[in-house]
């Protein structure tokens, strides 16, 4: 039984909406009857994107539309929502799912920090301030989907700008529910959809075949439904290779450094290899 926001006619806002797990999402919704708009950098691939989602749509191709949009602008973004407005009249779902990972270091450039911050936190932040009041005086029921990263909770060494950007899109998304749901006439709730290794050109890396180890797109879009209609806030996403048993034992290991006075990030410190495989065994 899908979400009481996913009904016909609702309408739905993905950004990042032309590719990977935006695009499964956008498809999804459309062969539920919902009207859609996608918003992404590239005009080529949303023409693209636009053409497969109208095809799943029961409604046709005018209840589809896509719209040229960097989410670290807030201009573009409050021209996305104006834009939506005038179309549809009113938004039900927002799907901040717009992300990059083009790799970082901690001394790296600061113009590569920007980038990622912008579109990976102030993208959502951007969404949530311009349409999420709108979506709540509407009074239907309605999601807001913030598409986050296990790199956000377990923050491994390597990539430092991304962990930090979707650690704070996991703060914003828990400040937003707590706020939406002490909101008095509020039918919105958000929710923290974290996928586990997923098949897209973000995790691509010049394959052509899925990894074994990988989901598709689909299967997790598939699995954010089931579990929103189950009334999930963390959408905690298995995939081939890694049960959800696994991503807890990680998970509670990394705030056990806090609780333990562990050193930083102690699940990779040569001192504690030992104590961390025994916990994951146990």
């Amino acid at each position: 039984m899908p979400h009481s926001a996913l009904t016909q006619n609702a309408v739905a806002v993905i950004t990042g909406g032309a590719a990977g797990i935006g695009l499964a999402a956008a498809k999804r919704f459309a062969a539920l009857g919902l009207r859609i708009c996608i918003a992404d950098r590239d005009p080529d691939r949303i023409t693209h994107a636009v053409q497969e989602i109208a095809k799943a749509s029961p409604n046709g191709p005018q209840n589809v539309f896509g719209l040229e949009t960097d989410v670290s602008n807030i201009d573009d973004v409050r021209r996305l929502h104006s834009t939506v407005i005038e179309r549809f009249g009113g938004v039900d779902i927002l799907m901040n799912n717009a992300g990059i990972q083009p790799g970082s270091n901690i001394f790296g450039p600061a113009e590569n920090w920007t980038h990622v911050l912008g579109v990976n936190l102030w993208g959502a932040i951007h969404g949530t301030q311009i349409f999420v009041p709108d979506m709540i005086k509407r009074g239907r029921p309605g999601l807001v989907i913030n598409t986050g990263s296990k790199q956000g909770i377990t923050t491994p060494p390597g990539d430092p700008a991304y962990n930090v950007s979707k650690a704070g899109l996991k703060a914003l998304t828990e400040a937003l529910q707590h706020e939406l749901r002490n909101t008095p006439g509020c039918n919105i709730s958000a929710h923290l959809l974290i996928p586990g290794f997923v098949f897209t050109e973000l995790t691509r890396k010049g394959r052509a075949d899925k990894p074994a180890a990988a989901w598709t797109p689909e299967q997790t879009v598939d699995f954010m439904l089931e579990r929103l209609d189950a009334g999930d806030f963390y959408i905690l996403c298995p995939d081939n290779d890694v049960p959800r048993s696994l991503d807890e034992r990680r998970i509670l290991w990394a705030m056990g450094d806090i609780v333990e006075n562990r050193p930083a990030l102690s699940r990779w410190h040569p001192d504690y290899k030992a104590a961390f495989e025994a916990f994951i065994k146990d």
